[in-house]
C-alpha cells in the first residue's frame, strides 16, 4: 500500500506563512495575475509582497510567467500557479455510479474513471478499487508521493464531516454502507490526507470554481437523481447546518396529505416522493400495470419493470405517457425549487443529476415553474444552469476541496 512507502504530508503545512496562503489563494483563482494587481488586492507593502512572492516561488508552488502590459511604467511581473507542484484526487461516492478524478494544482483534469455500484460493491471492495486506481494513475502520470496533496470525497449523506464517517445513507445496492469510516479507510490504504463532505457541497465547490470570475455571492446546487440533494454557498463559503442537510430538500413537504415516503423515516407528501428517479419509475410502472399504452411495452420483457434508462429512451421517442409523467414530476420539482428561491434568494442555481442531464424537458419545465412561482419575479432574476462539469461535478469539487486545504 502507499502508506507503507511514505509518511503522510498534511496539506496545510505545505505553505507555512498565513500571508503566503492568502496570496496563493488570490493567485490560484486567476490563470495569471500581475504583481501590481496583487499589490492592490492584498493590501501588502511592496517589500512584504515581494518577500512573500519570493517565498512562494522558493517553495515551487508558483512561478513567474512573464511580463504584463505596461500602464505607463515598468512592465509588471506575472505570476501563475505551478500546475505540476501537486495533485489531488476527487472521489464521488454515490448510489448508482461513483467516480474518481485526478486534478493538478491549477485545477486541470488529468484523468477520470467511474464504477457502477452493484450488489457486490461493499465499502471494503470499493475502497480497494479506489486504491488500485490511485496507484495506477500515480505510475501513469509519474506522480511522486510527495506531490500528492490528498483526496477529497463527496459522498451521499447523511454523514459526519468531522469524524469522516458516512452515517446511514439509503438505497445502496450493496450491504454495509451504514456507519462507514470512509476517511480512515482511505487514509489507511493511501497514506495521504483525505477530507469528506457531502456530494452536493463538493459539486457546488466545482461550479463555484467554474464561475470564480463572475463574483456570484449566493449560489445553490441541487442534484436530482435517486434522491434530491442540496448544497448552499454564500460569499464563496459553504453553508453547513447543525447536522448534514444534504437530503433535507427532498423532505420538503409539498402535499401534507400526500403519498407516504418510501421508508418509514420520511415525511408524507415529501418532494422526493413526487420528483425523483424513484418517483418517475413508480408512476411509469403503475400505469404500465394498468395497461396504459406506451412504447415501453415493446422495449421490455413481459412483467419486467421499467428502469430509468428505459424511461429516458421512451421520452426521447416522445412517448405520451412518459412525457406526461416526467412533466408532472418536473412541475413538482419546480414548486419545491420556488420555495427555495423565495426563502434563500440565490443569484445562481445549478441543477445537476440524471434528471437534469438526461432530460431537457425536466430542466425546462422545472425552471419555468420555479420562475412563475417566485415571489419577487420579474424584479428578482435568478440564473439557472446545468453547470460546467455535468456528472463529474461531485468528484471534481471533491478534488478542489482538497486543494483548498493548502490555504486553510
Amino acid at each position: 500500500m502507499l502508506n507503507e512507502k511514505k509518511q503522510r504530508i498534511d496539506a496545510e503545512k505545505r505553505i507555512p506563512s498565513p500571508k503566503a496562503k492568502e496570496l496563493f489563494h488570490d493567485i490560484r483563482r486567476k490563470q495569471e495575475i500581475g504583481k501590481n494587481d496583487l499589490l492592490v488586492s492584498s493590501g501588502l507593502t511592496v517589500s512584504t509582497l515581494t518577500r512573500v512572492l519570493e517565498e512562494l516561488v522558493g517553495i515551487g508552488i508558483i512561478s513567474e510567467s512573464g511580463l504584463g502590459a505596461s500602464t505607463g511604467g515598468r512592465r509588471p511581473i506575472l505570476y501563475q500557479v505551478k500546475a505540476d507542484y501537486g495533485y489531488a484526487f476527487g472521489l464521488d461516492i454515490s448510489r448508482v455510479i461513483s467516480r474518481l478524478v485526478l486534478l493538478d494544482l491549477a485545477g486541470n483534469k488529468l484523468d477520470s474513471t467511474e464504477w457502477r455500484m452493484t450488489e457486490e460493491t461493499t465499502p471494503v471492495c470499493f475502497m480497494q478499487q479506489v486504491t488500485v486506481q490511485v496507484e495506477e494513475w500515480m505510475d501513469k502520470h509519474r506522480i511522486s508521493f510527495e506531490q500528492v496533496i490528498g483526496m477529497g470525497v463527496g459522498a451521499v449523506g447523511p454523514l459526519n464531516r468531522e469524524a469522516g464517517v458516512i452515517e446511514e445513507p439509503e438505497w445502496f445496492a450493496a450491504p454495509g454502507w451504514n456507519h462507514v469510516p470512509a476517511v480512515q479507510m482511505l487514509e489507511d490504504r493511501l497514506g495521504f490526507p483525505v477530507i469528506l463532505d457531502n456530494g452536493a457541497n463538493t459539486a457546488l465547490i466545482a461550479e463555484s470554481w467554474a464561475n470564480r470570475t463572475k463574483n456570484f455571492r449566493h449560489m445553490l446546487y441541487v442534484h436530482a437523481g435517486t434522491g434530491l440533494r442540496l448544497g448552499m454557498m454564500t460569499d464563496n463559503k459553504l453553508i453547513h447546518g447543525a447536522v448534514d442537510m444534504e437530503g433535507s430538500f427532498g423532505q420538503m413537504i409539498i402535499q401534507a396529505d400526500g403519498l407516504p415516503y418510501r421508508t418509514a423515516q420520511g415525511n408524507y407528501g415529501a418532494l422526493d416522493t413526487y420528483a425523483s428517479v424513484y418517483a418517475i419509475e413508480r408512476e411509469v410502472n403503475s400505469r404500465l400495470r394498468l395497461g396504459r399504452s406506451s412504447v415501453l411495452h415493446q422495449m421490455l420483457r413481459p412483467g419486467e419493470p421499467a428502469k430509468f434508462p428505459d424511461i429516458m429512451k421512451a421520452l426521447k421517442a416522445m412517448d405520451s405517457m412518459v412525457t406526461e409523467i416526467v412533466t408532472q414530476a418536473a412541475t413538482y420539482f419546480g414548486i419545491g425549487l420556488a420555495n427555495l428561491l423565495n426563502i434563500l434568494n440565490p443569484e445562481k442555481v445549478i441543477l445537476g443529476g440524471p434528471l437534469m442531464t438526461d432530460s431537457n424537458l425536466f430542466f425546462y419545465t422545472a425552471t419555468q415553474t420555479a420562475i412563475r412561482k417566485t415571489y419577487h419575479y420579474p424584479k428578482y432574476q435568478v440564473i439557472f444552469s446545468k453547470g460546467s462539469y455535468g456528472e463529474e461535478a461531485i468528484a471534481i469539487g471533491a478534488a478542489q476541496l482538497m486543494l483548498s486545504q493548502l490555504t486553510v
